[in-house]
């Protein structure tokens, strides 16, 4: 049993480091709205998307795996140019906008544990991320954002701090309730949004072609296709990551509904306010490590939101790729990344209103995932693309079941617009 857990844990790499860079500050922000607005009722959604992102994104890292080039690359191949390039320029801007946002969420929460100005901590993250994604190895890279995951542990630890009705928690984990308003439903979408969002089926495909060149895999040909046990490996880095995703996202909606909303604080403007609160309810000790965990969470994702833009950007267009080349081997790829890093941290010293960037950033991925998916499902079902690695028909319906839910949570929250 040791061996076989020390394998599993040897085994944890791009699934892992995409759950966990899925719990940004744009998730946290809008987890944090969603327990302090919304009380327990949504907890039941992470139950509900922890297989519809398990099956999503382990069709993003077989697509990547068996295809042997990244998800924008196929998309360029298969999809019409009026198609490809609307749904890649919707997802580098809410990128950009989200790692804006992340980077002045992140000095605002520096600023709350450690002082110094919030403009100092920003350029000073900024200037890292650039150089720990432009100067490091990949598998450098690799290894410091794994470890970055550990700081999601924060949300687990202050969930207990506060000390929840847990038989409550429970019940509304397990039965659904839906609320037939706009704020609810603008909620829900948000959440949708953040969890199962464009930017990480890019990221999912794109780290699996990374490492299978890490693996000696260089050309394309040679990554090609897939054994049984590197699939099964796949799936199981996928699930792992994508259940820890979830958890995350329920231990924060658990902190601040038994917290923010419990005490009628239902109006938060940032996840840093939702740490500020919690220091008179719970405790200085909670609200720290909920401000932590989001510095910790933004070094995680952001890294993920711009070099997913520089995929797509010169996947769609047929450029040179990857974090292993260096940066003279493909100058558009880091020239898209850095430019990235430039403008997002521009952004997060314009002092723009950070709840409201990620919270719709969220919807509008939310949104725009809708059409993505039908074309990651629709792929990963084609044998032509896939072989023999075509998604049974479990994995088919669960991507179905996501369209469908994903769309019809959109629709609804036009259809209820402005509604109380």
């Amino acid at each position: 049993m040791l061996n076989g857990l020390r394998r599993y844990l040897s085994k944890l790499g791009p699934g892992l480091i995409t759950g966990a860079s899925d719990d940004d500050p744009s998730g946290i922000s809008t987890y944090s709205v969603a327990g302090a607005s919304a009380g327990y009722s949504m907890l039941w959604v992470t139950l509900l998307t922890t297989p519809m992102m398990a099956v999503i994104q382990g069709m993003c890292a077989r697509i990547g795996m068996v295809t042997g080039v990244g998800l924008s690359t196929t998309m360029r191949r298969r999809l019409p140019a009026w198609l490809l390039y609307p749904l890649g320029l919707s997802v580098i801007i809410a990128n950009t906008i989200n790692a804006g946002a992340d980077l002045e969420g992140m000095g605002a929460a520096a600023q709350l544990v450690f002082g110094l100005p919030r403009i100092a901590w920003i350029v000073l993250f900024g200037a890292i991320l650039i150089v720990i994604q432009v100067f490091l190895s990949y598998r450098l890279f690799a290894s410091i954002v794994k470890w970055l995951t550990v700081a999601l542990f924060a949300y687990v630890i202050t969930a207990f701090v506060v000390h929840p009705p847990w038989a409550m928690v429970l019940r509304h984990l397990v039965v659904p309730e839906i609320h037939v308003n706009s704020a609810w439903l603008t909620t829900l979408v948000a959440v949708l949004g953040t969890t199962i969002t464009p930017y990480l089926f890019f990221w999912q495909a794109a780290l699996e072609v990374e490492e299978e060149k890490q693996i000696g895999r260089q050309s394309e040909k040679s990554r090609k296709g897939a054994t049984k046990q590197e699939i099964k490996d796949v799936h199981a880095d996928v699930n792992g990551g994508m259940i820890f995703s979830n958890l995350v996202a329920f231990f924060i909606i658990v902190t601040t509904a038994s917290t923010l909303g419990a005490h009628g604080k239902h109006d938060i403007a940032s996840a840093q306010d939702a740490a500020r609160a919690l220091a008179p309810l719970v405790g200085r000790f909670a609200s720290w490590l909920f401000a932590l965990g989001m510095v910790g969470t933004g070094l995680l994702a952001i890294p993920a939101l711009v070099a997913s833009s520089a995929y797509i950007l010169v996947g769609s267009f047929g450029f040179r790729q990857g974090l292993d080349r260096k940066p003279a081997r493909a100058p558009q790829f880091y020239g898209t990344l850095v430019a990235g890093m430039i403008v997002a941290t521009i952004m997060g010293l314009l002092n723009i209103d950070p709840i409201g960037a990620l919270f719709w950033c969220a919807v509008i991925n939310g949104v725009v995932a809708v059409p993505i998916l039908v074309v990651i499902v629709l792929f990963a079902s084609d044998q032509r693309i896939m072989g023999e690695w075509t998604s049974s028909v479990a994995a088919r319906i669960w991507g179905w079941v996501t369209v469908a839910a994903m769309a019809a949570a959109a629709i609804g929250m036009f259809a209820f617009w402005g509604k109380s």
